[in-house]
């Protein structure tokens, strides 16, 4: 291991610490938002663990949310609640095991389409189910599980998404995905498995998008399905993911505190407009920030490190103004000169009667 390796290691290892001891650090509101973020960093960045090496967008987010959250929802009075997040773990991997040997073979808007549909397919079946079986449209999670154990879960899987999406780089797997996002004809003819590699990531990245929705639900307390499965969710991690820039593993970071804080401004007190600044700042991404955020500061630090050079510096120019300055100002022959032409003629006008 090289010392810069060494070094961001230890600067890693002293962040978690930092992060870990938030719950001591801030207050009850201050919790909340650090809860609220390091949830929505976990599905973003699981999010561009598929979508953002495939070039697939996946509006499937709260659907995989969704059934993680209600499953402990619907377990929590017959099960334990460890018992409840596994239950929910094998939910979400057989659901998206079917989903993935499904759309696999299907792309661009399609895939589209069928992530948004799984999710209102969801909602509209548990509330369908909900209604005429239990008559009820919700469930209470009251369990001994705080904001504090909530949070430090989260940051827990938070460390495990981004080892995944690092040892994800640089493995065989993570290549065949990038050359799959590149052109998926080529990676046929390459011999990529094509399908297998797509299933296979989109179970991880919607492995954790569950276990993201099963550790929040005793934070909501009470759940419906029109709650876990709003599809708001799976636009605010496409745009989160989007702003920040997935060329680097940790761009999306930059994309996700900038929209939490507005979600903190404006989802509560305004939400139309919260939802209207969601789509100007898709439109400004669109047209005017492929890259996104991480796009921006990689050419600004390329900027700063390419040296500034003038044809001869600065020094230059100030030469070529002193050099002018210092040269004698010349008439043809001078005032002196103008004199004596001057007093020439008038010597030459004078009469010559005195010979």
């Amino acid at each position: 291991m090289t010392a810069g390796s060494t070094i961001a290691v230890v600067a890693l290892a002293v962040l978690v610490a930092v992060l870990a001891a938030v719950p001591w650090l801030v207050s009850d509101y201050g919790l909340g938002f650090m809860v609220n973020l390091m949830c929505y960093l976990v599905l973003t960045i699981a999010w561009a663990l598929f979508s953002g090496t495939t070039r697939y967008v996946s509006l499937a987010t709260a659907a995989f949310f969704g059934i993680g959250a209600y499953a402990v929802a619907m377990l929590v009075k017959e099960l334990p609640l460890y018992a409840c997040f596994g239950v929910a773990l094998v939910v979400g991997t057989l659901m998206a095991s079917l989903v993935g040997l499904v759309t696999m073979r299907v792309s661009g808007m399609f895939f589209v389409v069928f992530g948004f549909g799984l999710s209102e397919l969801m909602r509209e079946v548990l509330i369908w189910w909900e209604i005429n079986q239990t008559k009820t449209l919700g469930r209470y999670v009251f369990v001994p599980f705080d904001t504090t154990l909530i949070y430090w879960h989260l940051l827990g899987l938070t460390v495990l998404v981004f080892l995944v999406g690092w040892l994800l780089r640089r493995s065989r797997l993570g290549i065949a995905l990038l050359v799959i996002g590149d052109d998926e004809t080529m990676a046929r003819q390459a011999g990529i498995n094509v399908p297998l590699a797509k299933v296979v990531m989109f179970i991880v990245s919607s492995v954790f998008m569950t276990i993201v929705g099963a550790i929040m639900a005793p934070r909501f307390g009470y759940l419906t399905p029109n709650f876990v499965f709003n599809p708001l969710i799976s636009f605010q991690v496409v745009i989160m993911a989007l702003l920040g820039g997935m060329q680097r593993l940790w761009g999306p970071v930059l994309g996700i505190v900038p929209l939490i804080l507005l979600s903190e401004l404006l989802q509560v007190r305004a939400p139309f407009w919260y939802s209207v600044i969601l789509g100007l700042i898709f439109m400004v991404i669109v047209y005017f920030l492929p890259r996104g955020v991480t796009g921006l500061v990689e050419d600004a630090w390329e900027t700063l490190r390419r040296p500034i050079s003038l044809p001869r510096g600065v020094t230059g120019p100030a030469i070529d103004v002193w050099a002018w300055l210092s040269q004698p100002i010349s008439l043809p022959r001078g005032i002196v000169g103008f004199i004596e032409d001057v007093w020439a003629r008038l010597i030459r006008r004078q009469p010559s009667g005195g010979r």
